[in-house]
């Protein structure tokens, strides 16, 4: 595999106004979103920009940024388009979506969520974590995966993803991050592809690629991610990503 990292990053934020901007320990977000992708040591990172302040930042850090369309609809759409620039040659084979708001992140995750497709078998990666609660499992931002996982697989295929707590009965049940390593392939298709039925009524894009028949394998993990989306959690990160160091 030759992998490339492609964060999607735009201004636009409801309840976090300019949040790839936000000041952590005399650095804007996205830059740290640029190290922890730097960190994870997989191949080139690049941001995609929809908006020219990011792009700014992003080089002042000495970091590559490509700008993008602000009115393409999704994050994927936007790592597409960037790719188009940041390798007409189609040297890399994988191409990670990695989250802009995610400043915490463990590098090592993105090792992980590469490591099937070095296999054939899967069109895309994903990350699932164990549901904690009741209430986690019945709030509709938590998207859930059903998939199977065998006593030490740490790969599953997803069957399906949804906001309600699936699947029913005694078990395990799983939340599905949204960081995404694609097939190069996959991404083209998968981006050419209309809105799929199921994806407009759940809200939820990857159910595009399964409906269109592609296979998501999901990467299990043991604990959540933490996401910027408020003030009180910009001041978390703010607490965990002390001047110390970065997560390991």
């Amino acid at each position: 595999m030759n992998p490339i990292v492609v964060i999607p990053a735009r201004l636009a934020s409801t309840r976090l106004p300019n949040k790839p901007l936000a000041d952590i320990h005399g650095k804007p977000m996205i830059v740290h979103m640029l190290e922890r992708g730097l960190e994870a040591d997989i191949g080139p990172v690049a941001i995609a920009c929809g908006d020219p302040e990011i792009a700014d930042a992003v080089r002042q850090a000495g970091g590559h940024a490509v700008l993008t369309d602000p009115a393409l609809p999704s994050g994927s759409d936007r790592v597409h388009a960037a790719l188009a620039e940041l390798d007409p040659d189609r040297k890399h084979d994988v191409v990670v979506n990695l989250q802009g708001d995610v400043p915490t992140l463990p590098p090592h995750w993105l090792r992980a969520i590469v490591a099937p497709l070095d296999k054939p078998g899967f069109d895309i990666s994903t990350v699932v974590v164990p549901i904690q609660s009741e209430e986690e499992a019945n709030t509709a931002s938590f998207v859930k995966a059903a998939c199977a996982f065998g006593y030490h697989d740490t790969v599953a295929p997803a069957l399906y993803f949804s906001r309600q707590p699936i699947p029913w009965g005694d078990g395990p049940r799983w939340h599905h991050v949204g960081i995404y390593a694609f097939r190069r392939v996959a991404l083209d298709r998968f981006v050419a592809l209309a809105p799929s039925q199921l994806e407009r009524r759940e809200g939820l894009e990857q159910l595009r690629a399964l409906e269109d028949g592609m296979r998501i394998a999901c990467v299990r993990l043991e604990h959540g991610l933490f996401g910027v989306d408020t003030p009180d959690d910009l001041e978390r990160a703010r607490q965990i990503l002390d001047p110390k160091g970065s997560p390991a």
